[in-house]
């Protein structure tokens, strides 16, 4: 009896199980080769990744330092804890250098002298604090017979609060003598800058841009103010044409001597005097008479 012959329907069907069994993928539990990154490249991304740090935290110190630098040479008080009623003496209160809107952006006190004054000062206090820390210092120019004009910079006191900075001092300093001409009807002329400390330093580059202003009283100026936030005074001293008047304190009795003039000062060359105190308990004779001596000897007021 003879075989029955396989269908080709059965053939087609194994031929077509052996193809799928030829295109299926290789197994998932065959390892497979690991990718290789070149050492070159490694060395790149890591030299790419520390600049990049390196960068950004330069950067935020920049950022830093220019929000905070003021900070290294301004000392601003907000709080005035003393006014001159506290030495029994008569002042206004003022405001001045209005803004847009009206409000007087500066603060301070206007002290009339006990008679006629020949002069009006304009105090222009240090770095530190805020005009509380000046009342001594203003009774003592007031016993001299003199006018004061006494203010808080920006930033200072009851004025407007900004951070201080030097164009700032210079633009207020500017104010307060537009404030004196301009609506206390003072004359140029009559007007006396006097200068603590920072405040000397301002003193001294205002006098260089008004050779109209009567003279110009420094006590104790920084002769290199943090030169990076504060321009070197030796350039605006060249250019001061009215007469000036530096207190300097010193524990050496023997100063005085040419050789210990300071830079600033051999700069100026108009009529100048230098006096070296030295804390002593004849310090505020010899400060009135220096003052009054130098006060003698300015030209009339025109």
């Amino acid at each position: 009896m003879s075989k029955p012959k396989p269908t080709r329907k059965l053939r087609n069907s194994n031929t077509s199980a052996e193809a799928t069994r030829r295109n299926l993928p290789a197994s998932p539990l065959q390892p497979s080769a690991p990718p290789t990154v070149s050492g070159r490249w490694l060395l790149i991304a890591i030299a790419t990744a520390i600049l990049a740090s390196l960068l950004c935290a330069w950067g935020t110190l920049c950022i830093l330092f220019w929000q905070g630098s003021w900070q290294l040479l301004y000392h601003p008080a907000s709080v005035v804890t003393r006014t001159p009623a506290s030495v029994n003496l008569p002042f206004d209160s003022v405001g001045f250098a209005t803004n847009a809107s009206g409000e007087p952006q500066l603060r301070g006190w206007w002290i009339s002298a006990a008679g006629q004054a020949r002069y009006t000062a304009i105090y222009l206090h240090g770095a530190d604090g805020n005009l509380g820390d000046t009342v001594a210092g203003l009774a003592q120019l007031h016993a001299l017979g003199l006018n004061i004009l006494a203010f808080d910079y920006r930033g200072y006191g009851q004025s407007h609060f900004v951070h201080p900075s030097e164009a700032r001092w210079r633009e207020d300093a500017d104010s307060a003598i537009r404030y004196l001409t301009g609506t206390r009807h003072i004359a140029p002329g009559s007007l006396i800058l006097v200068g603590r400390d920072l405040g000397a330093n301002l003193a001294l580059e205002t006098a260089a841009a008004h050779p109209d202003l009567a003279g110009i009283v420094l006590e104790n100026p920084l002769e290199s103010p943090t030169t990076t936030i504060f321009n070197d005074t030796t350039s605006a001293a060249s250019n001061v044409l009215i007469p000036s008047l530096w207190f300097y304190w010193t524990a050496d009795h023997n100063a005085g001597a040419d050789q210990d003039e300071p830079a600033s000062y051999q700069k100026v060359p108009a009529r100048k005097m230098v006096v070296w105190l030295t804390g002593s308990a004849k310090e505020p004779a010899q400060f009135n008479a220096a003052m009054t001596n130098w006060l003698d000897q300015l030209p009339p007021p025109k």
